[in-house]
This record gives C-alpha cells, sequence and structure tokens, in this order.
C-alpha cells in the first residue's frame, strides 16, 4: 500500500515517509495533558490518563519502524479565528479517519498505529464521561501529543513546517508502520 500516494488522492496537504528511530518521545508531554487545557484529560477515553501509561504509549511507538506523517493546512480569516481553527480540526480528523480505515482495513491493525490532532472527537461527549465502553472503538484514534509525540520535534525530524503560513492553521497525524 502506498500511503503517500492515498494521502494524495485524499486531500491531504503535505506528507513525508520517516524513520521511527528520528522521532524522540518525550514522557513530560503529559504533564501538559495533566493541566488539561484542552479539556479533554480523564474525558475521553483516547486521552490521558485512560490511554495508559506514558512509558507503554512510547515503547508502542519506538516498536513500529517507519512512519507516514501528514500535514493539514487551513486558512484563516485573521489569527483569532476560532471557528476556523475548529472547523480545520474537524476537517483534519475527518480526513484521518478516511486514511486510518483505508491504511487498518489494507495492512491490519497490529501491523499499524494512526495517530492524529487533539484525540478522538467522534462522540460527544465520550462514552468514558457516562461510565460506558467507547462506542467506536475500531474508530478512536490517539493524538500524537498523547503518545508523547512532540509535533514541533517531529516537524523538525520529518522536514514539514510547523507553520502553514499567515493566517493559517496546521494540522498532523501519521500513520506508524511496522
Amino acid at each position: 500500500m502506498d500511503i503517500l500516494k492515498l494521502c494524495t488522492e485524499i486531500g491531504v496537504t503535505n506528507a513525508v515517509e520517516i524513520k521511527v528511530s528520528a522521532i524522540v518521545p518525550e514522557a513530560g508531554l503529559h504533564f501538559y495533558c495533566q493541566q488539561n487545557y484542552c479539556g479533554r484529560f480523564g474525558k475521553n477515553y483516547t486521552c490521558p490518563p485512560s490511554i495508559g501509561h506514558i512509558d507503554d504509549l512510547i515503547k508502542q511507538v519506538k516498536s513500529y519502524d517507519t512512519a507516514v506523517i501528514w500535514q493539514n493546512v487551513y486558512a484563516l480569516e485573521d489569527s483569532f479565528d476560532f471557528e476556523g481553527m475548529a472547523d480545520g480540526a474537524e476537517k483534519h480528523n475527518a480526513i484521518t479517519q478516511k486514511l486510518a480505515k483505508q491504511i487498518y482495513d489494507t495492512l491490519g491493525r497490529e501491523n499499524v498505529l494512526v495517530l492524529t490532532a487533539g484525540g478522538c472527537s467522534i462522540c460527544t461527549p465520550c462514552a468514558i464521561v457516562q461510565d460506558v465502553p467507547c462506542r467506536n472503538p475500531s474508530d478512536a484514534l490517539s493524538s500524537l501529543e498523547a503518545y508523547g509525540i512532540n509535533v514541533t520535534q517531529l516537524c523538525d525530524a520529518s522536514g514539514l513546517s510547523y507553520m502553514g503560513g499567515t493566517n493559517t492553521v496546521t494540522y498532523f497525524g501519521g500513520a506508524f508502520l511496522k
């Protein structure tokens, strides 16, 4: 399966393949999750602390050989266009869901880990807040950061730009492959 070609076909802005060894996961990123700036800490199955211990997540990431990293850049009216940012996040996660489905269907879940920006947002609210099992476990995606991946460092390792330009917002995702 040519994931780079699939990214182009689905409408990803940019995608590159890199060695996972070039990515340096950081356990300290869970500190930011604990600060709960996004409001999902303990309120989403794909976010800390529900997703598991950071050391185990980093070990899982390191078990893969290569990664296809993609970014989507969306135009904003201005740097305070929070509605545009939310719309871009929704579009990015929809694209990542399409990619994940095709990748998992072709390569199998045991060989691939797909991560996105901001964690799963399929169900609002997440079933965890109702203390019931995840309603969409085969579709739920975690964030790069939940697995200890610093997106700024990921950009340095992959050659992708963290910023898409003036009055834009950029979101990242990736498929980690054995």
